[in-house]
């Protein structure tokens, strides 16, 4: 969204197989271990969803806000919500099982993982079945950043997002975003979207 929004910013590359998410320095901005973490004024702030909508209210000129009041806030609210708070933790599950259910239970806590997923991405294929372009409608807003980040991560699931037809659609959409292409190309990663 930052790339979007024209904003001005440093990336930090943060290495997480060399675990840097979890050195003193970074754990002192972040002290989850989670990335990303934004630095706002010197003052850390995270969540990904919460950045997300903090960054479409301060970037209005691009249009990724639905503003109190608008017909469309209720939805908006609850779909961040819903991919933050529901999607995002099963995939969390998914990949990491042992956390949560312990290794004896590694399969089956996947298996649930898995399954809450595929139930997620099936409501949200539902949603876009009436031919919108994006999440909310014809406009593209905060929620679209978001689930654009969780389909990838099924990439390589047992039926990745792009699977479902109207998901498919709305994936290959938003790949063909410039702030999306240029994202891919910084970071190096080459396996779901070419630049």
């Amino acid at each position: 969204m930052l790339i979007e929004t024209g904003a001005a910013f440093e990336l930090v590359a943060v290495d997480l197989e060399k675990r840097e998410h979890k050195s003193a320095a970074y754990l002192k901005l972040n002290p989850s271990g989670l990335v990303p973490t934004l630095v706002v004024d010197g003052e850390p702030f995270t969540e990904t969803a919460a950045i997300l909508m903090w960054l479409a209210e301060q970037h209005k000129e691009a249009g990724f806000d639905v503003a109190p009041g608008d017909r469309l806030r209720r939805r908006y609210l609850q779909l961040m919500l819903f991919l933050a708070n529901t999607l995002q933790p099963a995939y969390r599950l998914y990949f990491y099982p042992a956390e949560a259910a312990g290794a004896a239970n590694e399969a089956a806590a996947k298996g649930m993982a898995c399954a809450r997923v595929e139930a997620a991405w099936t409501m949200i294929d539902a949603q876009l079945a009436d031919g919108r372009a994006f999440l909310l409608g014809d406009k593209m807003t905060a929620p679209d950043f978001l689930a654009t980040m969780l389909a990838r991560w099924s990439r390589n699931m047992p039926k990745p997002a792009d699977r479902w037809p109207h998901i498919g659609a709305y994936v290959a959409r938003m790949k063909m975003r410039d702030g999306l292409k240029e994202v891919h190309r910084r970071e190096g990663l080459t396996e779901w979207i070419s630049a």
